[in-house]
């Protein structure tokens, strides 16, 4: 497996209050799936991929997280003194990552099928391209319990605001991170460069070909772990 090209962000700072009483005393990252820690699924699917520079950010029970990590090579972005939601925490974290695209997965999603980084650099085109996520038709995602994200074009482009929004953000991207230094705020969203990507024609989509579970509550737990033991393995 040649080396992935870009650096990786994932996310990892969250409180998990959907989670109850299970994060309480633990992040929502280190919560087991199928016997494994979530972030470890975003680990796994890191290292098949061939990604070489990892970035991980930390808030809540920071010290847990990096614990578990300790030893992988893992590069921490500290936000103990405050949240910033994920643009801020992206653009805090571009020391460490470097210039250019960077991919970026969720620790709260369970992906089988494809690789969800490989299939994004596949489709991925920097010539027009300043954001590509991966999508999900609505109806095909587990535990997303609201309506869909953005609209997918015959061309790949993606959009929304005016209904119809029937495609579901999975949680993995590969974005430019250009837009981050003219947002005024220090804790923002991700959707602030999104949508001005939306408005320029350079954001994109490409639906997942595998199966995709949103773990934010209890009850994802148990349909990420449906959805793994019906996997096809090997």
């Amino acid at each position: 497996m040649p080396d992935y090209p870009f650096p990786l962000m994932i996310f990892a700072a969250g409180f998990g209050t959907r989670m109850g009483a299970l994060t309480a005393d633990r992040p929502k990252p280190l919560i087991p799936v199928a016997g494994r820690a979530l972030i470890d699924h975003a680990t796994d699917a890191a290292k098949a991929a061939g990604a070489r520079r990892v970035v991980v950010n930390v808030h809540y029970l920071a010290d847990q997280i990096e614990a578990h990590l300790a030893g992988q090579g893992v590069l921490i972005s500290d936000e103990r003194e405050a949240i910033l939601e994920t643009g801020g925490g992206l653009r805090a974290a571009l020391p460490l990552l470097g210039p250019g695209p960077v991919a970026i997965l969720n620790s709260d999603g369970i992906w089988t099928g494809a690789n969800p980084l490989r299939q994004l650099l596949d489709a991925w085109d920097g010539d027009r391209m300043e954001a590509l996520l991966l999508l999900l038709p609505v109806g095909e995602t587990l535990g997303h319990r609201w309506k869909g994200d953005f609209r997918l074009d015959s061309t790949g482009r993606i959009s929304r605001g005016a209904g119809g929004e029937d495609h579901v953000y999975i949680g993995a991207q590969i974005i430019r991170p250009d837009r981050l230094a003219g947002v005024a705020e220090a804790v923002f969203s991700l959707n602030k460069p999104w949508n001005e990507m939306i408005a320029a024609g350079t954001a994109y989509g490409v639906v997942h070909r595998g199966g995709w579970c949103d773990v934010g509550s209890p009850e994802g737990i148990v349909e990420a772990e449906r959805l793994l033991h019906s996997a096809p393995h090997g």
